[in-house]
């Protein structure tokens, strides 16, 4: 909740009576000063502080009655006191990160290997989404929760820093992976429940299809958007040898046609990430396509200020009548 608070005069066009009554003032106080001649004396005795001092009281009534007026003319104006404030509701988005962590994620055609690359570029797109609640599923032959939804983004950025490759058995469900996601949506009641499936190989171990998975995703609501990771043609691919880690190149083998329909089945969308420039655009555009919603309301409150003006104005003609008409003839 955003408040602000301000004075503002209704009837401010009364301020030129201010003005203009202020520019007489000064005009017949320069007048009379002008009217006054000089004379030379040689001594300064003959001039009784007390008559100085007389002459400084009478003229405090006039003071007061000219200070009284500004206050009149001020509370004429109608000063309000304005409370401003909104109410920011935010309707996030229910995001799971499901990232495939076989080993074949271990692929150095992104830098440093398609697992850092997405892991990097994830981290990214969680720092960006303040308002979702975003978790984290790992799936290669079996998948598991590393980070149910939270709003915590600091906890589940270095639950992510914690990913590796060879967590679980080898191998890649797809369908486990997804299914695991749904269950961590299905209980969503956010506007939008999304999962990004990041993956670089063909669909070969786990219980459940993906196609199915992907159906028991469109029963809840959910969008998939599907990235395949992975350049064109070879990747280099390090092996560990009695010699040290030796280089490779393997054949990419993506199932481009099962992601697009996985994609196409949820109303989510395919995409091809083949470098690391082209994996964060990826991301950029998944952040433009699911934008949380604030819903902002403004409220405003008003509160009239110029009785303590009129309040002041009369106890200072009070204070002026008394001084006049008794205090003053009194010392005179």
């Amino acid at each position: 909740m955003t408040q602000l608070s301000e004075i503002i005069f209704r009837d401010s066009h009364f301020f030129l009576i201010l003005i203009v009554s202020l520019i007489f003032i000064i005009y017949f106080l320069f007048k009379k000063k002008k009217q006054y001649t000089s004379i030379s004396f040689s001594s300064t005795k003959i001039l009784s502080q007390k008559s100085n001092y007389k002459k400084r009281i009478i003229r405090l009534p006039l003071f007061l009655r000219i200070i009284a007026s500004i206050f009149i003319i001020i509370a004429l104006a109608r000063p309000q006191s304005t409370n401003n404030w909104q109410e920011n509701t935010n309707e996030g988005i229910d995001v799971i990160m499901a990232i495939d962590i076989s080993g074949s994620m271990l692929a150095e055609d992104l830098k440093p290997n398609r697992l850092e690359a997405a892991k990097n570029v994830a981290i990214d797109f969680i720092s960006n989404r303040n308002n979702d609640r975003i978790g984290l599923v790992v799936f290669s032959g079996e998948s598991f929760t590393q980070c149910p939804l939270t709003t915590d983004h600091n906890v589940l950025v270095n639950l992510f820093k914690d990913v590796k490759s060879g967590m679980v058995d080898d191998g890649t469900a797809l369908g486990m992976g997804i299914a695991t996601s749904v269950n961590r949506l299905k209980e969503s009641d956010a506007k939008s429940k999304v999962i990004v499936l990041v993956t670089d190989g063909v669909n070969n171990s786990g219980e459940i299809a993906p196609l199915t998975a992907a159906e028991l995703c469109k029963s809840f609501g959910i969008r998939i958007y599907t990235i395949g990771i992975g350049t064109l043609g070879l990747a280099p691919y390090p092996f560990q040898t009695p010699f040290g880690i030796q280089y490779q190149d393997v054949e990419v083998k993506i199932d481009e046609k099962t992601l697009q329909d996985i994609a196409m089945i949820t109303e989510g969308k395919f995409f091809r990430a083949t470098n690391n420039s082209s994996l964060k655009k990826i991301y950029d555009e998944i952040d433009l396509l699911e934008k949380s919603k604030i819903k902002v309301t403004e409220f405003s409150k008003k509160k009239e200020e110029f009785r303590i003006f009129l309040y002041v104005s009369f106890l200072l003609l009070i204070i002026s009548y008394l001084l006049e008409n008794i205090i003053l003839k009194r010392l005179i």
